[in-house]
């Protein structure tokens, strides 16, 4: 096996250039939960009507924004939603 010898300055730009590669893998593994949804988008996954995303809206069941009269969502309020009205599975009963 061979030895290989840097100076300080190989050295700390070696690491340097680590630190940035980690960096850069750790903000492409994280999760984005800033996506965002139109109202075409969220009904489709949602499998329901306009107007039952409408009536979501206005009970404050799911935040949104609108820009003119174009609607959306943010994935992460999408899944709190979900999470809100999500139920365990009951015991079996024999």
């Amino acid at each position: 096996m061979s030895a290989v010898i840097l100076t300080a300055e190989q050295y700390q730009d070696l690491v340097n250039r680590l630190e940035q590669v980690n960096k850069k893998l750790e903000e492409q593994s994280k999760p984005s939960h800033e996506t965002f949804l139109d109202n075409q988008e969220f009904i489709q996954l949602m499998h329901i009507s306009k107007r039952t995303a409408q009536t979501w809206r206005d009970e404050g069941r799911i935040s949104f924004s609108q820009i003119g009269s174009k609607i959306y969502y943010k994935m992460k309020d999408v899944e709190v939603l979900l999470d809100k009205n999500y139920n365990k599975a009951f015991k079996n009963k024999r």
